[in-house]
């Protein structure tokens, strides 16, 4: 872990208006500055530092960091829950301890055969624990991604999407579990899915990260079951009926984000997710210029999601993208021959 920490320092150093990256300085899911820290510390046992990043982002209204942080600190604790039980047996009524309590539960869960039934008997506690969390939003974003594995009716759901609204109207991963739950149970709405996240972002401030809503419609729509692509390891255009209906508002999902990205500065770990998907998307919409720049934009840091869709090596298979994209690129351009496909990339590409 801290060996970790200290190359995505040192990519980031090298990294402030990036050129190119080459293969090896990529780094998978790595932590931004504040989180970072915090999981060298769990590593060793100390939840202290976990401890005042959350009650920062809490005291300090971040929703979207808090949410983030939360989703890593418990994706930690499924292989190192030393530190959270420590952290629980010190302070059993931390809100903090008990966020990241709540969506470890949930995540222990959803793997399970058994899932739809284990999430019901959960539901419960985790809604109970988001009801005493004042007005933080996060808690229930987790009560969301538990009543949508619970197979919840639309009564039930839609009564925490209520609480969830009424904490924080654009918090992004409240809109990310409702449109989960929208696609989960309408399979092939892909209409009233792109109606739910561009309604969303339309009403959101300029530099809120729900105004990527869409993208993440966009993305369900290429990717659902019957409108992937015959090879599905592949980021080849989509052409299928669904697709092709919807073509137009795909291409605007992905230019309202190609904007969001561009508020950002290259190379940020913040907008790593953003650009991944981003990126994810206008390959399988054909737009693969488009896609290089964000693929540049990236900088060092490639995200699990989208790439785990297909495989079970993200990096790998983000590589491969965009060595391909690369090779098209030296191809187009005149007076570079297109090098073979198994040649590594160099650092001077782009």
């Amino acid at each position: 872990m801290l060996r970790a920490f200290l190359r995505t320092t040192a990519a980031r150093a090298r990294s402030r208006t990036p050129r190119s990256v080459p293969d090896d300085d990529v780094l998978l899911d790595a932590p931004d500055d504040r989180l970072a820290p915090a999981l060298v510390a769990a590593a060793r046992g100390d939840y202290a530092p976990a401890a005042g990043l959350l009650s920062t982002t809490r005291e300090h209204a971040e929703w979207e960091h808090r949410d983030r942080y939360a989703t890593r600190l418990a994706a930690f604790a499924r292989s190192r829950v030393e530190w959270l039980d420590t952290w629980r047996a010190t302070a059993p009524d931390d809100p903090d301890a008990l966020l990241i309590a709540a969506r470890l539960a949930v995540h222990r869960r959803w793997d399970s055969p058994a899932r739809a039934e284990l999430l019901r008997q959960l539901v419960p506690a985790v809604v109970g624990a988001a009801e005493t969390s004042g007005p933080d939003p996060v808690p229930w974003r987790t009560a969301l991604d538990a009543a949508r594995g619970a197979r919840a009716g639309h009564a039930e759901f839609e009564r925490l999407w209520a609480q969830a609204v009424r904490r924080s109207a654009h918090h992004y991963g409240c809109h990310v579990a409702a449109l989960q739950y929208l696609a989960a149970s309408s399979p092939g709405a892909h209409g009233e899915c792109l109606d739910f996240a561009e309604t969303a972002a339309q009403d959101a401030p300029e530099d809120a990260l729900v105004r990527a809503l869409p993208l993440r419609a966009a993305f369900t729509c290429l990717t659902s079951t019957g409108t992937a692509t015959a090879n599905a390891t592949s980021t080849a255009p989509t052409t299928t009926a669904a697709v092709r209906t919807y073509r137009r508002r795909l291409d605007a999902a992905a230019d309202r984000a190609i904007a969001l990205s561009a508020a950002h500065p290259a190379a940020d770990p913040w907008t790593a997710e953003l650009r991944n998907l981003l990126a994810y998307v206008l390959l399988r919409l054909g737009r693969r210029q488009d896609a290089a720049e964000q693929l540049r934009l990236t900088g060092p840091y490639v995200t699990s999601f989208p790439w785990e869709r297909d495989t079970n090596d993200p990096l790998g298979h983000f590589l491969q993208a965009r060595a391909d994209v690369r090779a098209e690129a030296r191809a187009r351009a005149p007076g570079h021959p297109p090098r073979g496909r198994a040649e590594r990339s160099a650092p001077g590409d782009h």
